[in-house]
């Protein structure tokens, strides 16, 4: 039988596989634009008009990187949302938009496989979705905010 507190306790531990996989994604993308040069990332986003194209290119990166560490870790979830949600939001601008929702259009399939068109923003708004419910529902076990949450209530000022 469920009970309030036993499903109260599913929920809670439902942020863990969620803040992991999408800070793990977020670090991923900053890792592979720092990799491969902020040069080249700023290059791109000079194609895309982006304003000011080399601060753009490192704050991305940073925010990415940085970010996505501070998720897994559970670390200041909700404020680290932000401006991740706003680099979500700005590719769907920049990118994503054009080319509509679905984030996989099979093109066809050759000798060599299956052959893709360019992503839409589906995936863009999943990310932002789970960033809204991390905010919002808390990082839930095994985080640095529970730690400190924790430590706050047991050894008060």
């Amino acid at each position: 039988m469920l009970t309030s507190s036993n499903t109260s306790s599913r929920i809670r531990w439902g942020a863990l596989p969620l803040r992991l996989m999408i800070g793990f994604g977020f670090a991923a993308h900053g890792y592979a634009k720092l990799s491969k040069g902020p040069e080249k990332f700023a290059d791109i986003l000079q194609t895309l008009h982006v304003p000011a194209p080399l601060l753009s290119a490192w704050t991305t990166m940073v925010v990415e990187l940085v970010g996505g560490l501070m998720l897994m870790a559970g670390a200041f979830v909700a404020v680290v949302s932000i401006p991740l949600a706003i680099v979500m939001l700005t590719a769907i601008l920049t990118v994503h938009w054009r080319y509509g929702f679905s984030s996989i259009k099979l093109m066809g399939v050759t000798e060599s496989g299956a052959q893709f068109g360019p992503p839409g923003y589906e995936l863009n708004l999943l990310y932002i979705a789970g960033l809204i419910a991390l905010a919002l529902g808390g990082p839930g076990p095994l985080s640095l905010d529970g730690f400190l949450a924790h430590r706050k209530k047991r050894d008060p000022p």
